[in-house]
């Protein structure tokens, strides 16, 4: 009996410690970058966010959070205005004279990686599982992360030994403006990697292009993501705003694909591995005989 009385008192003692623990942890958070945003949510820490920039856009329960605007373009008074406890973003947000104003009014404000590759996105998802109290959810997240992209890439080789990869360009535009063109080093180019196409642009990073060059790189395939429009709409301003794509053999056989621009956007996201799916169908279509 008095055994059993030391254990639930033991019991009780590490109750009270980690209750103690869970209110030292931030409680009212502020995200900027949509993947960031969307891996506070899958940790278990949406309930604990009171705002979210522009490109926080999933889950779509985001969407009913006030607005901090976009993730380079904060303002300190939009940001401190909604009293959080802590400010989470990767090293895109800015600009730096604001996040200095920021911490001044005594708000943590911590940086996490946007690099595309899994060691940051390991490193990030450490680092919000530590502020969430949800180490070992984070770890589990990512061995489950880490093992789709493998399943994918068994995949993606099969289908290149039977086809070659397609020369692609992804434009990244807004009501089918100027569009900018994704280069190396990109989320975009991770991403286009990954599915199993060649990206064709060269350069680094996101720069626009005239559209002669566009049609002179003569993609097979074009991947779109448009900041205003979707479906549709998104496509015809597209070739609305720059004909001459039509005579890229892409136009011509059809093999034009939307991509949903947040997923550009803070690093790695969650719903990164079902998009790969989507854009390896398209890469590699099955060929009827």
């Amino acid at each position: 009996m008095r055994l059993n009385f030391r254990v639930a008192a033991l019991c009780v003692v590490l109750l009270a410690s980690q209750g103690a623990l869970a209110a030292d942890l931030p409680q009212r958070w502020v995200s900027a970058g949509g993947a960031l945003s969307e891996w506070v949510s899958a940790l278990g820490g949406e309930s604990k966010l009171v705002g979210v920039d522009t490109t926080s856009q999933h889950p779509e329960s985001l969407r009913a959070l006030p607005s901090i605007g976009y993730q380079r373009q904060l303002s300190a008074e939009g940001v401190l205005s909604l009293r959080p406890q802590i400010l989470v973003g990767t090293e895109e947000m800015g600009p730096p004279p604001v996040l200095a104003q920021i911490r001044a009014a005594g708000v943590p404000v911590e940086l996490f990686l946007a690099a595309p590759s899994l060691e940051a996105l390991q490193t990030n998802l450490r680092h919000l599982g530590q502020l969430l109290g949800a180490e070992t959810k984070s770890a589990e997240l990512f061995d489950d992360y880490q093992q789709r992209l493998s399943q994918h890439a068994v995949r993606v080789n099969a289908a290149r030994l039977k086809q070659k990869a397609p020369g692609v360009l992804l434009l990244v535009g807004n009501a089918g403006g100027k569009s900018l063109i994704a280069g190396k080093g990109t989320a975009a180019d991770w991403l286009l990697e990954q599915a199993g196409g060649h990206n064709l642009a060269t350069h680094s990073g996101y720069k626009p292009f005239s559209v002669e060059t566009l049609a002179s790189l003569n993609p097979e395939v074009l991947v779109f993501a448009d900041r205003a429009l979707t479906g549709e709409e998104a496509r015809a301003a597209l070739f609305k705003e720059n004909p001459i794509l039509s005579s890229t053999r892409a136009a011509k056989s059809g093999r034009v694909m939307e991509l949903d621009p947040t997923l550009l956007v803070g690093g790695l996201g969650p719903r990164l591995p079902q998009n790969l799916v989507k854009l390896t169908d398209g890469f590699y279509p099955v060929k009827t005989p």
